[in-house]
């Protein structure tokens, strides 16, 4: 497997999860997702926990914990601002991850591909 898709494993991961992509898709265009803030800039600060929260209709710990996931691999960054955490997408992470296929080259190589590439190599 290229080691550029392997490099972002932890990505990949977190988005497994139908929550956390539709968080991040809602974090990529917060004005468009989401009301004005009265503490943070929706763009410069992040949004805050408690809107993504209301929006996504899960409990306070559980977008917690999908937003620590998220922020584990790289994919967003959180800021407090006076009792809340306010969580920004990462543009340039996204943006490597994105890149990372372009690099790989096309045709995109099977799982089956990589053992019979594997197999030659031995």
């Amino acid at each position: 497997m290229p080691d550029l898709l392997v490099n972002h494993l932890a990505a990949w991961r977190a988005l497994a999860n139908p929550h956390r992509v539709q968080i991040m898709d809602w974090l990529l265009n917060p004005e468009a997702h989401f009301p004005p803030q009265r503490d943070g800039d929706l763009v410069s600060d992040g949004v805050c926990v408690g809107f993504i929260t209301d929006k996504v209709g899960l409990s306070q710990p559980t977008v917690t914990s999908h937003m620590k996931s998220l922020e584990q691999a790289g994919l967003v960054s959180s800021k407090k601002i006076k009792n809340w955490v306010f969580y920004k997408a990462d543009q340039e992470a996204l943006q490597q991850i994105a890149s990372s296929f372009a690099s790989v080259g096309t045709p995109a190589q099977t799982p089956a591909a990589y053992a019979e590439t594997d197999s030659i190599r031995s």
